[in-house]
């Protein structure tokens, strides 16, 4: 099973180019899963300091330029269903990550394969 240099070449550029391609996106959902873990963060200090305050205790929530009034439940309630959401996000993306490691693991994995069988040859 002989392939020609050119073939060889080019076979090499495309799966650089996945491999350049997979660790470009490896930046992307590492930085995606960090911020979803801070706003997850948030909403837990945020639900946190809710869970201190009386039922009756006046909250507010800002609305473009103006706060309106909510009720401590519904507030919590709200902010447990976001975190629910992110958790699930941060999952999925972490999944999405593992996805892309191996990608790039195998694609470099492929280029080195083929690199010693060309210098072999």
């Amino acid at each position: 099973m002989s392939i020609s240099n050119e073939a060889l070449q080019k076979l090499v550029h495309e799966i650089e180019a996945q491999s350049i391609a997979a660790q470009q996106q490896i930046g992307l959902v590492r930085t995606q899963q960090a911020s979803k873990q801070r706003e997850m963060r948030l909403a837990q200090l945020t639900r946190n300091e809710l869970a201190t305050l009386p039922e009756s205790t006046a909250v507010y929530e800002g609305v473009g330029k103006m706060f309106v009034s909510v009720p401590v439940p519904t507030l919590k309630d709200r902010l447990g269903t976001e975190m629910k959401e992110m958790e699930t996000e941060v999952e999925n993306l972490g999944k999405r990550l593992h996805y892309l490691e191996t990608t790039a693991k195998n694609s470099q994995e492929h280029i080195e394969k083929m690199l010693k069988g060309a210098g072999q040859a």
